[in-house]
Order: structure tokens, then sequence, then C-alpha cells
């Protein structure tokens, strides 16, 4: 993913002299270096990221508004780019949104990084609301389309409640990546969700 690509929301904040994604990735590489050491996030400051990228503050501030935006960046370029959609039908579209988060539950349990952000983030209101807002909502709008498109295709019923279908078939993956990281993740997983729920979804013949 690039991360001129993934900041372009805060364009309209930057001042100065134009971006370089050199010197951005630098810093990213930077704030990425002091989690994989174990520093705890809240000792993780914009001077520390700065002397351990090679740049100045002021550098950082022309393209970060603080260390909230910074470290939800952080996040996001050390997670696997958003997965494609088939658009074949609800349900492939379906396992391979599963299969994303699945796959980013392995990334979880191997990476210093998120593992040591997402341990602390609940503890740093404000970037846990910027991830929130930047990250996880886009990825709930994105299976609410899903699901709507399968009611209008008639794949699913029509009086379902689609925020709470998908919470039902998001939160067993998210249990088993998250919650309990000692769970299995086969291969299978998203299939088996996904196929699950629709058992009793689907529209009945008239």
């Amino acid at each position: 993913m690039s991360l001129a690509d993934s900041r372009g929301r805060q364009e309209g904040h930057s001042r100065g002299r134009p971006r370089s994604e050199a010197v951005e990735r630098s810093i990213i590489e930077g704030a990425m270096k002091l989690l994989e050491d174990g520093v705890p996030l809240g000792e993780v400051s914009i001077e520390r990221v700065a002397r351990t990228a090679g740049v100045g503050k002021a550098t950082i501030y022309r393209r970060w508004r603080g260390k909230e935006e910074l470290f939800v960046d952080v996040l996001r370029a050390a997670e696997p780019p958003e997965p494609e959609l088939p658009g074949t039908s609800m349900r492939d579209d379906l396992v391979v949104l599963l299969e994303s988060l699945r796959q980013r539950g392995l990334i979880n349990r191997s990476s210093a990084i998120l593992h040591n952000v997402f341990a602390q983030m609940k503890s740093s209101p404000k970037i846990w609301t910027e991830y929130h807002e930047t990250v996880i909502e886009p990825r709930r709008r994105i299976v609410f389309e899903v699901l709507r498109r399968g009611q209008r295709n008639g794949e699913l019923r029509d009086d379902v409640d689609i925020e709470l279908l998908n919470d039902i078939f998001v939160g067993p993956m998210l249990l088993r990546s998250i919650m309990r990281p000692d769970a299995d993740l086969p291969e299978d997983l998203a299939e088996r969700i996904v196929d699950t729920v629709l058992e009793g979804l689907r529209p009945t013949a008239p």
C-alpha cells in the first residue's frame, strides 16, 4: 500500500514543502522500529520517532497533525492490503472479507508491532478513535454494502438486520484471531463461518 495513498485524507492539513514519500517511509519505519524494540506506545513520542528516523520534529508535523494520526498510519502500513472482492456473489465476497481478517489475525500474532500496539491502544483513546474512524468503519461499510447487495439479489432475506448480521459474521473471526490468540485459524475457517451463518438466512422458496 502506498503511504501517499493511505494518507490522502490529510492533504488539507499539510504545510510547507511538498511531501516526499521516502521521508514519510523513513518516519513510519522509525516508529515501527521503536515498537519492534518493545517501547510502550505511551513512551513513543514525536521527538523520539524523529530521532530514530533521523529527521526533525517539524518534518513529522508537516505530514501528521500529531501522534494519533501517525500511529494510525503505522498500523495501516503494517497490515496487508485490503482484499479485492470477486463480486460473483454475496457468499464469495463475504468469504474474501473474512479471509482477510484471518490473515490479519495471523499477522497480529507474528508481528511485534501490531501485538505491541493493539495490546495498548485501548489505553490511548485518541489513537483508538482515529483507528476506528479511518480503518474499522470503512471496512464495516464494505460489509454492509455486500449484505445489502445480497438482499437486492435475493441471496439474503429482506428482514435481516444488516448491522447485527455484520457482527454475527465478523465476531467469530475476531474472537479467534484477537481475543483467543491461541485458537486455531484453519485455512477453511472463513468459508465455514459464512456457510454456517448463511444456511439459515437464505430466502425460502415460495
